[in-house]
């Protein structure tokens, strides 16, 4: 801990008895009690998470969007303010940077939103591309931000004072889309995204504002049966709706073609980062694709565990645990192209080899639009 980064909400954390550690240099919560019941109240009903801890750059000026669009992988010209995109940045070579958000805020200003892990990496990678006319800030230690998930999150938000003004807007943004808005004096930045598969909204704060963000959420939400949501919760979500994690599903060696985001991935733009390897790659196919798979039992297939193709080692899991809304052991795992088609599947866990079957991703079938 003593040399953990503290988010503006760790007293609070620690006031609730949330189990704490370090994660990504910073001190924050597993879970406040079952990781379980977080899960639950999350897909029944809503729950809030801190993820203080992801970075924010701001890029201004005049051509912000296209300097953005060409680090990235997606395609973001089109957008417009208010828009958001899931996105990547890449190498030359075609490899993962960071996964992260593209928030336009307006015709000159862009908002970057990066995994706690990667921010200097980030920062360095996008400051080394600035161009004349650009400016870079990274403003993570300014904001709070707050993920407000669940089917009841949108109606919960409308009962809440500091949502008032934008009532309309809450009911009206649509899944990717964003707004900002004065919040007694505060500017207030709100997404409909989210990483559980579920309804939700990310509210970045003024750090000196996140107390009594949280505060008047907590209480507001009470008769809807909010929870506080630790990192446990929030990595079984999002592993059953199949999203890729950073450090898991993508890393340095890894491209977003082999982890299955071709979606994210715009051939058609003129010039990105990393375009001709990824060109070459969707020609000749990836030589690894992430596949899901399924056992019975509720052991645990762990990340780094390998995976067998008719006896044959042919890649490793990535993530895994027992789904709890889908009550299954499930992984996803990178494995050889060649070996997409085996007759049969195994996994070795703990020199005790298990049979698998391949079982069709997401896994969870998200509910977020």
């Amino acid at each position: 801990m003593s040399t953990s980064r503290r988010t503006p909400l760790s007293e609070i954390h620690e006031k609730l008895g949330a189990k704490m550690v370090d994660f990504a240099g910073f001190w924050m919560p597993v879970a406040y009690g079952s990781i379980i019941e977080e899960h639950t109240a999350v897909r029944e009903r809503v729950g809030m998470f801190d993820v203080s801890h992801m970075g924010e750059f701001i890029v201004t000026g005049d051509g912000a969007t296209t300097f953005v669009n060409d680090m990235i992988t997606n395609d973001c010209s089109k957008l417009g303010p208010g828009g958001v995109q899931y996105t990547a940045m890449c190498r030359e070579n075609g490899t993962v940077v960071d996964d992260l958000l593209v928030f336009v805020l307006d015709d000159r200003e862009v908002m970057l939103i990066v995994n706690a892990s990667n921010i200097d990496k980030d920062f360095e990678h996008v400051a080394a591309r600035k161009k004349p006319g650009i400016e870079l800030r990274n403003v993570s230690d300014d904001f709070g931000l707050l993920a407000v998930q669940g089917p009841a999150s949108r109606d919960m938000l409308k009962k809440c004072s500091m949502f008032q003004p934008v009532l309309k807007e809450l009911d009206e943004t649509p899944y990717y889309k964003g707004f900002r808005f004065d919040a007694g004096g505060s500017e207030v930045f709100v997404t409909r995204t989210g990483y559980t598969g579920e309804l939700g909204f990310e509210i970045f704060v003024p750090a000196s504002m996140a107390v009594r963000a949280w505060n008047e959420i907590m209480e507001t939400g009470a008769d809807s049966g909010i929870s506080p949501i630790g990192l446990g919760a929030r990595d079984t979500l999002r592993f059953e709706a199949s999203f890729c994690l950073y450090g898991h599903e993508l890393d340095d060696e890894t491209s977003p073609l082999e982890a299955g985001l071709d979606w994210i991935v715009k051939l058609k733009k003129e010039r990105f980062t990393g375009d001709k390897a990824l060109r070459e790659e969707k020609a000749n196919g990836p030589r690894r694709v992430l596949r899901g798979f399924e056992f019975e039992g509720r052991n645990i297939l762990r990340q780094g565990y390998e995976i067998l193709g008719d006896g044959e080692v042919i890649g490793k899991v990535t993530s895994g645990t027992f789904a709890p809304t889908l009550q299954k052991s499930l992984c996803m795992a990178l494995i050889d192209s060649a070996a997409d088609d085996a007759a049969s599947y195994s996994a070795n866990i703990r020199n005790r080899s298990v049979p698998v079957a391949k079982s069709t991703l997401p896994f969870y079938k998200s509910r977020a639009k």
